[in-house]
């Protein structure tokens, strides 16, 4: 009996599957992507069961049984990116690394690489789209020593396998997978197709052989992740790197991570020789004019396992037209609608004649709402002209009551502050410690009205 190949038709932007051809994708409503892709036969997928391929057939054990070990990982020399990582590279894991054009992805893992390699751990860069000159340029531009740091130049899978067979590091990079592509497949490099089944390989090998991967992965306009959906669920790892909004400084975040935390928040500032970490983020955005000004309020944000001090700006100014603005610019724009309602509601100040503009400085992108605080009190400040003495701060969550309602960290919120020469506190009662943080006043309020009652004190 010959063997019989298999077909399927994929659309190329949304990874839809048909049994026939159509001319329009019903999922994603494009027309003409529909392609026919060669699948491998189902006689060739339990060879590849039987020969040790992830998804092989393994012995059935307890719970109870399974070792608990903890994972080992590879340090890649930046704190930053292995705080991300959750502590380093696990051996075995494929990490994908995300970013627009320029954000610094093939310098944050040539930095990463020459640590690694000046332990000893052999590495293979495997480059698709930049020669081997551009990447030896950028190394010696880095201050990069490149003697122990194996290079090639393949976009093929299977030859790129090929070569880890015979030389066998340790940690392989890609650079990127969207160039990759699977012999076995017959649309281009690039395609939905090409990309799902050239990552799903890579990833079968890396945990036959135990091989740590990190692959570069390319955005699209809207700033997600090139290719299908089913790639993030292929990687155990997914961080993307970003720019802040004067491209000053990167930020590194995780938005998958099977082997830690997905809170976490690497921080890099960007200079002529690569990626530096930035130790203390809170002083990065913390740089503040010595004159204050009303409508400049500080609060403390928890990223991951650490405080990190932001600026939050606010402007009321008088509405010149019909239909007054309102602008938030880090943070949910209808949480800023929502908090000038209960400001107007149970703090007495009627906004609604005015434009609002709120901002959190840096680029920051506030996602919990220990900010609610701090927004309301900008808010106040540029309202009535007053200025928020340069050492207080302000942290709280505020419910629709008018209530003051208690947030996560708090001692450790206070402490940090502390640190960085804060006086004063204008914290939700329930967060107020027990004992007297040296240096810091402390003004623990329950309600907006007792809030509004201390700035007006200030």
């Amino acid at each position: 009996m010959s063997k019989k190949s298999q077909t399927a038709f994929v659309c190329q932007d949304c990874g839809a599957d048909y049994p026939r051809w159509n001319g329009q994708c019903t999922s994603c409503g494009q027309w003409n992507t529909i392609k026919e892709v060669r699948l491998g036969s189902a006689k060739a997928s339990r060879n590849e069961r039987s020969q040790g391929y992830a998804g092989a057939l393994s012995a059935v054990k307890r719970l109870n049984e399974v070792d608990l070990s903890e994972a080992e990982r590879i340090n890649t020399g930046l704190s930053e990116f292995d705080r991300v990582l959750g502590g380093g590279i696990v051996v075995g894991s494929v990490v994908l690394l995300g970013g627009a054009p320029g954000a610094g992805k093939s310098t944050i893992l040539l930095q990463a690489i020459a640590h690694i390699a000046a332990k000893n751990v052999s590495v293979l860069y495997v480059s698709g789209e930049e020669s081997l000159q551009q990447i030896a340029e950028r190394a010696k531009r880095l201050g990069i020593s490149s003697d122990k740091i194996l290079m090639l130049a393949e976009t093929s899978i299977q030859k790129i396998c090929d070569v880890l067979d015979e030389i066998q590091p340790k940690v392989l990079v890609i650079d990127s997978i969207q160039v990759v592509y699977n012999q076995d497949i017959e649309s281009a490099p690039g395609s939905v197709s090409q990309v799902r089944e050239s990552a799903s390989y890579l990833t079968q090998y890396a945990k036959r052989n135990r091989l740590s991967v990190l692959m570069v992965g390319h955005v699209t306009k809207d700033q997600s992740l090139a290719g299908p959906m089913t790639l993030s669920h292929i990687v155990d790892t997914q961080v993307m790197l970003s720019s802040t909004d004067d491209a000053r400084f990167r930020l590194l975040r995780a938005d998958k991570n099977r082997f830690g935390s997905v809170g976490e928040l690497g921080f890099f500032a960007m200079d002529s020789s690569g990626l530096k970490e930035v130790k203390n983020p809170s002083a990065m955005f913390l740089n503040r004019p010595d004159k204050p000004a009303p409508g400049s309020v500080v609060t403390v944000l928890w990223e991951g396992t650490r405080p990190l001090l932001v600026e939050i700006q606010a402007l009321v100014t008088e509405c010149q037209y019909g239909n007054p603005r309102r602008l938030a610019v880090g943070f949910d724009q209808n949480r800023l609608a929502m908090l000038l309602a209960v400001l107007s509601r149970h703090g007495g100040i009627f906004t609604a004649n005015d434009e609002i503009y709120a901002n959190v400085v840096g680029g920051i992108k506030v996602s919990e709402t220990s900010s609610d605080l701090a927004i309301v009190a900008g808010i106040v400040s540029s309202f009535k002209n007053k200025i928020i003495p340069h050492d207080a701060f302000f942290f709280g969550e505020i419910g629709l009551s008018g209530e003051i309602r208690p947030v996560a960290n708090g001692q450790a919120r206070l402490n940090d502050a502390a640190k960085h020469g804060f006086n004063k506190a204008v914290i939700p009662k329930s967060n107020a410690p027990k004992k007297r943080i040296e240096g810091l006043d402390i003004y623990p309020v329950a309600t907006l009205v007792e809030a509004l009652e201390v700035i007006n004190g200030f």
